[in-house]
């Protein structure tokens, strides 16, 4: 850290720093997380996100149930999780100051909106005394500032506005006020607001008056001496942006389309989190996509379906309870052997469980979720940027191998953001389909004859004829079909004929999708960490962690969970120790033991939230020592900021 002067302010460089920002769940939390973290990508700064929200529409006010936070990590370097704990916390009322400080290190800093600091707002969560006067937060460094009541006296001009509008903006006063202790522009925020509020001159006059004055603020006041500078991150060149996990699986899904030369139909019913992926979608209908808002979870895999017999890509998006309710339907995906990609974005389960919280908990619903033998292709991506890439698989194995496709993203990647840098066009993969026009055999007499389950002898995919093309009328429906002929069968041989073709159809994706690639830099490991989904970045920032000690750690990722890469068997053998850490009870350690006969340690949490490197870090430790390694003598680091 380099600290330089500044007329009566000094200035700090900082490599990275976590801030969150909490409040009511009406406080526009949310909007100043994403402007703060929009203006940081246009820095240059790597970062990563954290949005925490109640599932109520509107909590009651100023209670613990409805607070509201958004949690920010960046940094010079690239950064890989969002952080353990904040080094900043901007609480707007008692209800988010209690809700967040046990997460808040010993010396962070405390941005408290003393407004809302009433006997009756702090009754509402237990406090019998004021913390910012009793001495009890004597252990941070807290900056009592009276948010709401500066807002309205810098909007004492606007006379059409009553007092509730103007204490509206005092979020905007926040981010004023944090652009400038960090040095972040708002020429992006004001475009923003211009065109959110362009309509409403008033309003779009309030909120800028509101931002300036808190950057205005935190350059005359004396409570605040110290702002911060952090260098933009080295990244590849490229043009990047920011995103989040449902933006980009949407932007993939669209790609995809292009790249097949086929259109995209979204058959979907809203459900949390899943469904800004609908929202982004049935914005994009100039990209020839095609979105329905069904009645309900069965109508709308019915209708993704269906496009897909029509010669679409039929899309489906949903959460856990959505995928019980299109089971059936998946299930006659399998029988008929369509395309049909099934995005399910995981969240707190079960039952309506926890609706704005993550979790890794339907791998076993994916896997096994169906009546009968129905195998599945399963994928999840890694990162909010990686699931572009994820859709785009996707919709090539579905397409490629005439199959339904679970693609498990969750809560914490599709409302996370990160820089993602846009790919070019002739670096996407070539996802061209053919489908089926004229017959493919003969008959008894010779004659040509379209055979609807006459398979391709390296992927066993079935032809895809799209329906009205002369000659290649066929039958459909969820009765058990004759291999090659399609015709409706109950014979015993042709069942058990066809349940293994399904399934060694499936198997054959592992020929295409590379091996499993372990990290291990020492290359004397004993210990491999293997994980899947969003426990990337956790798992990566420990073992970086853990490293820096000194000590030895592999780790390996698995974005094909079904089927698993081919090499998989062998890697978890060839180490003493596997480490898995889930989001669930242990699914895919479950799957692993049962596939491989390989002892794997099982390490799981379902708290809602991802987990911490410093848990994770810990972990390996403890099994590092249990494999006989040396274990350093300094303690590991956590992952946040330094602030």
């Amino acid at each position: 850290m380099t600290q330089t002067q500044s007329s009566s302010k000094s200035v700090k460089r900082l490599d990275r720093v976590v801030i969150r920002f909490a409040g009511d769940s009406g406080d526009g939390m949310q909007l100043t997380g994403d402007r703060f973290t929009s203006e940081t990508a246009a820095l240059g700064n790597d970062l990563s996100t954290l949005p925490n929200f109640p599932a109520e529409i509107r909590a009651p006010q100023g209670t613990l149930p409805g607070v509201s936070s958004f949690q920010l990590h960046f940094a010079d370097h690239d950064v890989l999780t969002p952080g353990d704990a904040p080094d900043v916390l901007v609480a707007m009322n008692p209800a988010a100051l209690k809700a967040n400080l046990r997460d808040l290190p010993r010396g962070a800093t405390i941005i408290a909106n003393t407004d809302e600091f009433s006997k009756r707002n702090l009754a509402k969560v237990g406090y019998d005394a004021n913390p910012l006067d009793d001495g009890s937060l004597e252990s941070w460094h807290v900056h009592p500032v009276a948010l709401t009541s500066i807002t309205v006296e810098a909007l004492a001009a606007f006379d059409t506005l009553s007092r509730k509008d103007k204490e509206r903006a005092k979020n905007m006063f926040a981010l004023g006020l944090l652009s400038w202790m960090y040095h972040r522009p708002t020429t992006g925020t004001e475009s923003f607001l211009e065109k959110k509020f362009g309509s409403k001159p008033d309003i779009l006059a309030a909120n800028l008056t509101a931002l300036r004055a808190g950057l205005n603020y935190g350059e005359t006041t004396e409570d605040f001496v110290v702002s911060y500078e952090i260098a933009p991150a080295k990244m590849a060149p490229g043009t990047y942006r920011n995103i989040t996990g449902n933006a980009a699986l949407a932007l993939g899904l669209v790609t995809a389309s292009h790249r097949a030369g086929i259109p995209l139909v979204l058959g979907s019913y809203p459900i949390t989190p899943a469904s800004d992926i609908l929202h982004t979608l049935s914005g994009l209908k100039r990209y020839g996509v095609t979105t329905l808002q069904a009645e309900d979870e069965i109508a709308g895999i019915g209708a993704a379906l269906g496009a897909s017999f029509g010669g679409a890509i039929g899309v489906t998006t949903t959460s856990g309870p959505g995928v019980a309710l299109k089971s059936e339907t998946i299930g006659l995906g399998v029988s008929l052997e369509l395309p049909l990609v099934i995005v399910d974005v995981q969240r707190g389960g079960p039952s309506t469980g926890l609706p704005t919280k993550t979790e890794q908990s339907d791998l076993l619903q994916a896997m096994f979720g169906r009546n009968g033998e129905s195998p599945v292709p399963i994928i999840a991506p890694k990162s909010p940027a990686d699931c572009f890439d994820a859709a785009i698989e996707a919709v090539r194995i579905a397409t490629t191998y005439r199959t339904p496709v679970f693609l498990l993203s969750d809560g914490y990647l599709a409302n996370g953001s990160e820089p993602w840098s846009i790919p070019a066009v002739a670096e996407l993969p070539d996802l061209t389909v053919e489908f089926a026009t004229e017959p493919n055999d003969t008959d008894d007499k010779g004659e040509p004859v379209f055979h609807p389950y006459l398979r391709d002898e390296k992927t066993l995919a079935r032809p895809w004829a799209v329906p009205g093309t002369p000659g290649l009328e066929h039958r459909i429906g969820g009765i058990e079909k004759a291999n090659i002929t399609g015709n409706i069968s109950y014979d015993p041989d042709n069942h058990d004929l066809m349940t293994r073709l399904r399934a060694a159809k499936v198997e054959r994706i592992a020929d295409t999708i590379g091996d499993l690639e372990v990290d291990d830099p020492s290359g004397e490991a004993s210990v491999l960490v293997l994980g899947w989904g969003s426990t990337y970045g956790p798992i990566a920032a420990a073992a970086r962690s853990v490293r820096n000690t000194g000590a030895t750690v592999a780790t390996a990722h698995l974005r094909h969970l079904n089927p698993f890469p081919a090499n998989t068997g062998e890697v978890l053998r060839r180490y003493d120790t596997v480490l898995v850490p889930e989001m669930n009870m242990g699914q895919l350690a479950m799957l692993l033991r049962a596939k491989f006969l390989v002892d794997v340690h099982s390490f799981t949490q379902v708290r809602g939230l991802p987990f911490t490197t410093v848990e994770l870090a810990d972990a390996i430790v403890s099994l590092t020592a249990a494999a006989g390694d040396e274990i350093p003598a300094e303690p590991v680091p956590t992952d946040r900021g330094t602030a």
